[in-house]
């Protein structure tokens, strides 16, 4: 079998590891193949970030002219910069966090020009005791500002989270990207392959596999290749990645196989396997799996194996081995609440289940396998697998990265964390369903769900019916609030630009946004304009949502979005200020008692919505999210006493709560041994009692148990710890 290494090229995330090396590292060696990572996005930051690189950055900004009056900032304060910069980050690697007084005091850092663009109140965000938590904020406007006096200078194409990203940006021709592969190494490149170095001389692969996530991956990933190729001619070049299975899916472009030699579609488990066997010696090329290769000076597409996906089952846990854990940044964005999450603290990403439960909605890639190939992982392997990486990087928090996490799949998560009694924290993607009840909600907050992001994208029942999204704006709010509720963070992706948009709508769906948050409903949100992409339901039909494709042709290298005419919508781009403005402040509790059109420069129609359209879908609740008859009882109170005297009774004790619930004895009893039953810790595969099971033990039979659940008694065992849930 070939020696691998797995590369994770710049620029990502600085907080965490990007987990497609880390998946691919478990499963190859789970199937015996020696297998190394390597996370290059971040050693490449690193390296600059450092006395050494701020040094060279500023020489070769002295060494050139032309720059921006900006640019002296900088250059008067380079020994400030030398100074700090290896403490600054350390401190943001959590290795010296008594620095944060220092920085807070304001005479540490030499502060440029994005500390005076903040537009936050810190005093409001952090208060007075938030002292690590602002100096995590100047720090990373420390490294903001460093960042774009290096692309405001030698090098345009870097940013702290892409790379040469407008390069691979709807690149139907690989004429860009040739050219900028052409020029000679600038600073960035070369600190790139110095990192690179170490790792090709340790592991000696006969194997390199490059992920390519995001477009901001590609061009770092041919610039590894590029080296590569020059100073190891016999060492193999696999490229993969979410970039490589939506874009390069009708891949015709021989030039990028003088860089690599294969390129690999969807998940890459399968293809890699496949090629690793191809390269022992095991199998001809002819029945390798969704591959690209060059044959004749023409591009090729092999898919001979003949094998299925890996199921969830098959794959072992993800293997961080080899990453330096250590080394990562937490960086503290305050903009946006999600947005922070992403980039503060270092999360292990899994997945509830591979692909889509829902994979209907308009906009998206539907027929992709990443979407398509729904399979759900047991909640006891997917705990399995978390206990794994607790163990394995004494981390305990958890990004689910699926598409919509199945809430079915989230319950039963929940309860095996809590019968295992684990304390981890998780967050991840879902869909704004009825199913996420508020008991539902308590479940998963109390298993340690910190946060959830959904699509209501345009908060119009009328547009959510033609994006297929299966919810109305009203179950959305109901939804959000039961999270909200719950104490769990809601996030909410919004979308501007849908085909047949018109201008009343995006600002109704902007008042409705206005209310959920005047509701409590979201503490986060983002706008995202609404972009033609060419394996969504809506580009194999544009005539049915009321749009021409206007473009581009079918090219030889990337091909996804499109550009199309939309007649009867408006043109979004009026709207993008406005919208942006507005939620911005919506995070920060301010102007959500403004009108919605002051948020914008031009004039707009006023909004068509009933001004307590949220407060009515809220007090709807109990009536559009009754419980099930056949409901599992379970029970997340404190210890239960038995208090049979003179007042009889159930005494709950909990860490921060002690009540006392009047009942009869007999019901007492009943409901001791009914709690005392829908415990989960310790429960291993023990069912949970369902309320017919529980009606039939009532005293007096199930017309007494019914009359019981409307009584005071019940809301207050409800109010304590007891849930229903599917």
């Amino acid at each position: 079998m070939p020696r691998v290494l797995l590369v994770t090229p710049p620029l990502t995330q600085l907080n965490t590891p990007y987990p497609a090396t880390a998946y691919l590292t478990g499963l190859l060696a789970s199937r015996g193949v020696s297998a190394s990572q390597a996370d290059l996005s971040l050693e490449t930051a690193l390296a600059l970030f450092s006395r050494d690189g701020l040094g060279r950055l500023f020489a070769a900004i002295r060494g050139g002219a032309g720059w921006a009056p900006e640019v002296g900032h900088f250059l008067d304060r380079e020994a400030s910069y030398l100074e700090t910069v290896d403490r600054v980050v350390a401190f943001l690697q959590g290795r010296d966090p008594t620095l944060a007084t220092r920085i807070c005091r304001g005479d540490l850092l030499p502060a440029g020009p994005r500390f005076g663009a903040d537009e936050i109140d810190l005093d409001q965000a952090f208060g007075t005791l938030g002292l690590l938590d602002r100096a995590r904020h100047f720090a990373t406007l420390y490294l903001y500002d460093l960042a774009d006096l290096a692309q405001h200078t030698v090098a345009p194409r870097f940013g702290l989270s892409r790379y040469g990203e407008a390069l691979a940006s709807s690149a139907t021709s690989f004429d860009p990207l040739a050219a900028a592969l052409a020029e000679p190494p600038g600073l960035i490149e070369r600190l790139l392959e110095e990192v690179l170095a170490p790792h090709m001389e340790r592991v000696r692969p006969s194997l390199v596999g490059l992920t390519v996530p995001f477009p901001g991956n590609l061009y770092g990933a041919l610039r590894i290749a590029q080296a590569i190729r020059r100073d190891h001619p016999a060492v193999r070049i696999a490229l993969g990645g979410g970039f490589v299975n939506t874009e390069l899916r009708q891949l015709d472009e021989p030039r990028l196989f003088d860089l690599v030699d294969y390129v690999l579609l969807d998940d890459g488990e399968r293809p890699l396997l496949a090629l690793c066997d191809h390269l022992a010696g095991g199998r001809p090329e002819a029945r390798l799996a969704r591959t690209f290769v060059r044959r004749d000076g023409q591009v090729a597409f092999v898919d001979g194996a003949g094998e299925p996906d890996l199921a969830q089952a098959e794959l072992p846990a993800p293997s961080y081995r080899g990453l330096p854990l250590d080394r990562y940044l937490s960086v503290s964005e305050l903009g946006n609440p999600m947005h922070r999450l992403w980039s503060d603290g270092r999360w292990s990403k899994l997945t509830v289940a591979h692909g889509c439960y829902w994979k209907r909605c308009t906009f998206c890639d539907v027929g992709l396998d990443y979407i398509a190939r729904y399979d759900p992982l047991q909640a006891r392997d997917l705990c399995d697998r978390m206990d794994r990486l607790v163990a394995d990087t004494g981390e305990s928090g958890f990004h689910f990265v699926d598409e919509a996490a199945p809430p079915l799949g989230l319950c039963e998560l929940a309860l095996e964390l809590l019968a295992r009694g684990r304390c981890v924290s998780f967050w991840g993607n879902i869909r704004f369903e009825k199913t996420f009840t508020v008991d539902v909600c308590r479940l998963l907050a109390r298993a340690g769900c910190i946060a959830v992001s959904g699509g209501l994208e345009v908060a119009s029942d009328r547009l959510l019916a033609l994006i297929e999204k299966g919810v109305t704006v009203a179950q959305v709010a109901r939804v959000a609030s039961a999270f909200a509720e719950a104490g769990v963070m809601v996030h909410a992706y919004l979308m501007y630009g849908f085909p047949t948009e018109t201008a009343q709508e995006t600002i109704d769906s902007l008042e409705r946004v206005r209310q959920l948050f005047a509701a409590g409903a979201l503490d986060s949100a983002f706008w995202h304009r609404f972009t033609l992409t060419r394996h969504s339901p809506i580009a194999r039909d544009p005539a049915a949502f009321g749009i021409t494709v206007a473009g581009p042709p079918l090219g030889r290298f990337a091909n996804n979005d499109l550009i199309h005419a939309d007649p009867t919508g408006c043109d979004p781009g009026r709207l993008s200020d406005g919208l942006r403005r507005a939620v911005f402040n919506y995070m920060h509790g301010l102007g959500l008692e403004r009108d919605v059109r002051t948020w914008f420069a031009h004039k707009t129609p006023r909004a068509r919505v009933s001004p307590d359209f949220i407060a009515t879908a809220l007090a709807g609740r109990a009536a559009a999210d009754p419980t099930r008859p056949d409901a599992r009882l379970v029970w997340l109170g404190g210890s239960v006493r038995l208090a049979l005297g003179r007042r009889p009774g159930l005494e709950i004790v909990g860490p921060g709560d002690h009540r006392f619930v009047v009942v009869s004895a007999k019901v007492a009893a009943w409901a001791a041994e009914v709690l005392s039953g829908a415990t989960p810790l310790g429960r291993g595969d023990r069912p949970y009692l369902r309320k017919p099971e529980a009606a039939a033990a009532f005293p007096g039979g199930g017309e007494a148990f019914a009359r019981f659940t409307s009584s005071a008694a019940w809301a207050q065992l409800h109010e304590a710890g007891l849930i229903e849930i599917p």
